[in-house]
C-alpha cells in the first residue's frame, strides 16, 4: 500500500525537488525601487521565507504598458533583471526555489501609469468598475482601448521575452498569471471580451490569446519551468462569464495539449468566499489535467492536509501567513499561530510590515 502523501513531503516539479508542498502565493507588495527594479529589502524578504517548497513572486510586469499598480516590479529592462538576480541568489542559498509571476494588468491601469499617458490595453473597450493603488491610494480604473488585431502578437512575444529574463535572472521558471481579472483573464470572459474578431466570440477564440501565451512561453523555456495562474469563479477587477464551466473545461483542454508544469487554482473569489458559486466543479476542472494541481484560497493547515492526503492537490499555496510569518512552514508543522497581520503596511513602505516579523526562533518560541 503507497504511504499517505503529506503536506511535508518533498515534491518533484519538473527537473527540481521542493522540500515540502508548500507554496508561497504571489503577494503584491508595491515596494520596487526607481524605474521599478526590485529593492534591497525585496532580497531579504524572500530569503526569509526560502523554507517554503516555491516561492512565486509578487506579479511583475512583462512591458512597461503592463503596469496597473505603484511600485510594481518588472521583468523586461538590465536593470529589473539584475535586481531580480539578487533575489534569486538569495533564495537559492537559503535552499529555497522561485518562480516569477509574469503579468500584464490589461484594463486594471491608470493612464497616469502607462507610457506617455496612453490609454490603458484590454480587448475591449470596457472600464472596469474596479480600483487599482497610485499615488499611495486606491483610483478608480481609467477606461482601456481595445487592442487592434496586430498589436496582440506583440504583447504575446513580451511574455516570451519576459521568461527568457527570468531564466537570466536565475528564476526555477515562471507563473503566467491568468487569473484574477487581469489582461489574459479579460480576453477569456465573455463580460470583457466583446471582440468579433479571432479573439473573441466564441470560447475556442476567447482562450486563443491564452494559448498562444502559453505556446510562446514554453517554447522559450520549456513546459517543466511554466505555470499558469486560474480563477474561473472569482468575480475580482470586475470580470464575469455566462458559463465559466464550460469555457474553463475548454481552457483545461488546451492547458493539458500544452502541458506547463502546473495549474495554479484559486477555488472561489480571490481572497474570499470559496463557495461563492456553490455549484462550481472543480473536480471536473483537475480530471482533464494531469499536470501538478496546486490549490489556494482560505487553506488552513487541516484543509491542506486533507486535500494533499487525498491526492486531491499537489501543492497547496498560502498567502497571508507568508506575509506575517517567514517560517510559516515551520509554524504549519508544529501547529503554532501565524502572527497578526499588520494590515496598515501591506502595500508600499519599507521594512514595517515587511521584513520586520518575528520567526520562533528569534521570538525565543
Amino acid at each position: 500500500m503507497a504511504a499517505t502523501k503529506s503536506l511535508f513531503d518533498t515534491y518533484r516539479l519538473g527537473d527540481i525537488i521542493l522540500a515540502n508542498r508548500i507554496v508561497m502565493a504571489p503577494l503584491t507588495r508595491n515596494r520596487a525601487g526607481a524605474d521599478l527594479v526590485p529593492s534591497p529589502l525585496a532580497v531579504e524578504y524572500y530569503r526569509q521565507r526560502a523554507t517554503a517548497g516555491l516561492i512565486i513572486t509578487e506579479a511583475t510586469q512583462i512591458s512597461a504598458t503592463a503596469q496597473g499598480y505603484q511600485d510594481t516590479p518588472g521583468l523586461f529592462t538590465q536593470a529589473q533583471i539584475e535586481g531580480w538576480r539578487k533575489i534569486t541568489d538569495a533564495v537559492h542559498g537559503a535552499g529555497g526555489h522561485i518562480f516569477v509571476q509574469l503579468w500584464h494588468v490589461g484594463r486594471v491601469s491608470l493612464r497616469s501609469l502607462q507610457p506617455d499617458g496612453a490609454a490603458p490595453l484590454a480587448p475591449s473597450a470596457l472600464r472596469a468598475n474596479t480600483k487599482t493603488y497610485a499615488n499611495n491610494s486606491f483610483a478608480e480604473v481609467d477606461e482601456p482601448r481595445a487592442l487592434t488585431l496586430d498589436e496582440i502578437p506583440g504583447i504575446v512575444d513580451d511574455f516570451r521575452q519576459a521568461s527568457a529574463n527570468a531564466i537570466l535572472a536565475g528564476f526555477d521558471g515562471v507563473e503566467i498569471h491568468g487569473a484574477n481579472g487581469y489582461l489574459i483573464d479579460q480576453f477569456l470572459r465573455d463580460g470583457a471580451n466583446k471582440r468579433t474578431d479571432a479573439y473573441g466570440g466564441s470560447i475556442e477564440n476567447r482562450t486563443r490569446f491564452l494559448k498562444e501565451v502559453l505556446q510562446a512561453v514554453i517554447g522559450e523555456i520549456g513546459a517543466a519551468r511554466t505555470g499558469l495562474r486560474l480563477s474561473p469563479v472569482t468575480p475580482a477587477n470586475d470580470v464575469t462569464d455566462s458559463d465559466p464551466q464550460a469555457l474553463f473545461s475548454h481552457v483545461m483542454d488546451v492547458v493539458e495539449s500544452l502541458h506547463p508544469v502546473y495549474v495554479h487554482m484559486i477555488e472561489g473569489a480571490t481572497g474570499g468566499p470559496r463557495d461563492i458559486v456553490p455549484d462550481f466543479d472543480f473536480e471536473a476542472l483537475r480530471a482533464r489535467y494531469s499536470g501538478a494541481w496546486m490549490v489556494n484560497n482560505g487553506y488552513d493547515k487541516a484543509m491542506a492536509e486533507e486535500v494533499v492526503a487525498a491526492g486531491k492537490a499537489d501543492l497547496v499555496a498560502f498567502g497571508k501567513a507568508f506575509i506575517s510569518s517567514p517560517d510559516a512552514v515551520e509554524r504549519l508543522r508544529r501547529g503554532v499561530a501565524f502572527n497578526e497581520l499588520d494590515r496598515d503596511h501591506l502595500y508600499g513602505g519599507g521594512a514595517k510590515g515587511y521584513t520586520d516579523y518575528p520567526t520562533l526562533e528569534n521570538a525565543g518560541a
